[in-house]
C-alpha cells in the first residue's frame, strides 16, 4: 500500500513558468551546479523537465561536488544558471557576491528544494547495535563523517549530534563535551558526503557513517550491503536552490518545475523527503518502502533549535573562532 506523507509547506506551487524572454528565445543549455549527493537523483528530474513544454530542446550541463566547494567555485566565476546546495549559507555567499538576488528564498518553500534527515549507516544487521547518539561515542566505535570545512552534509551531521544533547535538556557545555567525544571517535573526514559513503561502503572503513537518509536509501537501491538507523533525535536537512542573476527564463522555469508534484515524487523515489507537496509513492531501499519517511521521535530544525543559519554558521563553523574547528584542532583532526 502506498503511503501518504507531507513535508515543508502545505500547498504545491502551481505549474511551471511560461517562458517569456524579450527575444522569444530560450537558452538550450542550463548550467546546474549542485552538491554531490544530487547527481543520481537529478538524472530522472532532468528527463522529466525535458518532457515539458518549457523543457523541450533543453539540455543540462552539470557540476557536482562538496557543497561549500561548489559555492566557492560559482563565487569565483564558474558558470551556473541554477544552484542547488546543501546549506543556506552556500547560497547566501552568492547573494553577498552579487550573483543571486536577495529575494531568492521568498517563495512558498522559502527556497528549499529537497530535504532529508541525518541517519546512521551501519553494517548489515547492525552488528554493533548502534541505535542512539550515545552509541557513537562508546570506546572503540569508529565513525566516518565528511569534512565540515568543505561539506554541507558534515555540518548537518555534527549539529544533529550536538542537538540531541540539548533536545534532551542538556546544557551547551554537555553538548560540547559530547561533540568532542564524537569527533575523537571519527576516523576519516572525506571531502564530501558522496566520498564519505564511498569510504564506508567501498573502502570498508568505520563502524558507522553519519549521512543523509536519502544517501542511505540510494546505496541500498544500488545493491550496497548496508543498513541504516534513524536515531530518536535527528535534524531536518533542508537543501536550498536558486537561479543566478544571469539565468534566463529556462532556468527559472526549471526551478519552478522542481516544486511540482512530479519532480518531488522523483526526488522522493531517490530517497529525499518531499518539500511543499503531498506525495504518494513507495520508495525502494527505504527501511519500509510503503512508509519510507517515518517521523523521528524528535525532529530538530536549524530555525527552531539553533537560531537559523546565520547565527549557526558563525557560532559553530567560523574558521577562527567556531566551536567545531576548535574541537577538530584539539582532537588533531585534519580539516584542510
Amino acid at each position: 500500500m502506498n503511503s501518504k506523507f507531507k513535508a515543508g509547506a502545505v500547498a504545491a506551487l502551481a505549474g511551471a513558468l511560461v517562458l517569456s524572454g524579450c527575444s522569444g528565445e530560450k537558452k538550450e543549455t542550463v548550467d546546474v551546479v549542485g552538491f554531490s549527493i544530487l547527481k543520481s537523483a537529478n538524472e530522472d528530474v532532468f528527463k522529466a523537465f525535458e518532457g515539458t513544454d518549457d523543457g523541450k530542446g533543453v539540455t543540462f550541463k552539470t557540476s557536482y561536488g562538496a557543497s561549500g566547494d561548489q559555492s566557492r567555485a560559482v563565487a569565483g566565476g564558474q558558470a551556473a544558471d541554477f544552484v542547488h546546495f546543501s546549506l543556506e549559507t552556500d547560497v547566501t555567499r552568492l547573494v553577498d557576491e552579487g550573483k543571486v538576488d536577495k529575494d531568492w528564498n521568498q517563495d512558498k518553500t522559502k527556497g528549499i528544494i529537497t530535504s532529508s534527515v541525518v541517519v546512521f549507516v551501519v553494517r548489515p544487521g547492525n552488528p554493533d547495535n548502534i541505535k542512539t547518539w550515545e552509541d557513537l561515542v562508546k570506546p572503540g566505535v569508529e565513525v566516518i563523517t565528511p569534512n565540515p570545512a568543505s561539506s554541507g552534509s558534515a555540518r548537518w551531521n555534527i549539529l544533529a549530534g550536538w542537538g540531541h544533547v540539548t533536545a534532551n535538556g542538556g546544557s551547551e557545555a554537555e553538548a560540547e563535551a559530547y561533540t568532542s567525544k564524537l569527533i575523537k571517535n571519527t576516523i576519516n573526514l572525506p571531502g564530501s558526503g558522496r566520498e564519505a559513503t564511498s569510504a564506508f561502503v567501498d573502502g570498508g572503513q568505520g563502524d558507522v557513517l553519519l549521512s543523509y537518509e536519502n544517501e542511505a536509501i540510494l546505496a541500498k537501491q544500488q545493491g550496497q550491503d548496508i543498513d541504516y538507523v534513524i536515531p530518536p533525535e535527528t535534524l531536518l536537512i533542508e537543501n536550498p536552490g536558486a537561479v543566478t542573476k544571469d539565468a534566463d527564463d529556462t532556468a527559472k522555469a526549471f526551478k519552478d518545475f522542481l516544486h511540482t508534484e512530479e519532480a518531488q515524487t522523483l526526488y522522493a523515489k531517490a530517497g529525499f523527503r518531499p518539500v511543499g507537496v503531498d506525495v504518494q509513492t513507495d520508495v525502494e531501499g527505504a527501511n519500509d518502502p510503503s512508509n519510507p519517511f517515518p517521523a523521528p521521535e524528535k525532529l530538530l530544525t536549524i530555525t527552531d533549535d539553533f537560531g537559523g543559519w546565520d547565527a549557526t554558521a558563525t557560532k559553530f563553523f567560523d574558521e577562527e573562532n567556531g566551536i567545531i574547528p576548535q574541537l577538530l584542532a584539539a582532537a588533531g583532526k585534519e580539516t584542510e
